[in-house]
């Protein structure tokens, strides 16, 4: 677990938005960071790897598929979780409740 990773789960556990969260949660043939299952919405974690184009063409063919699903998908980078917790929280939290 990356260290945004960490600070963001830390936030999550223990129902501390309202709702359950799993971590490393499998859907289909992927893994997601985060997702809620009550709320069918996926949180994941973009490190550095992922501004490659490649990656992020990948992680866009991956994410449209998971959203075939019916699964809503938040998308948020390392530094948005280091350096704006508070707002990333208050956009799962936003999501949470739509």
């Amino acid at each position: 677990m990356t260290v945004a990773e960490l600070i963001l789960w830390t936030a999550l556990k223990n129902n501390k938005l309202g709702l359950r969260f799993r971590r490393q949660y499998g859907v289909k043939a992927f893994v997601l960071d985060f997702y809620c299952p009550a709320r069918k919405l996926a949180v994941e974690v973009d490190g550095g790897v992922h501004q490659t184009d490649r990656q992020s063409a990948l992680d866009k063919d991956r994410q449209r598929i998971i959203e075939n699903l019916g699964i809503k998908f938040l998308r948020f980078t390392n530094g948005q979780i280091k350096h704006n917790l508070t707002a990333v929280l208050k956009s799962i939290k936003d999501s949470l409740s739509n």
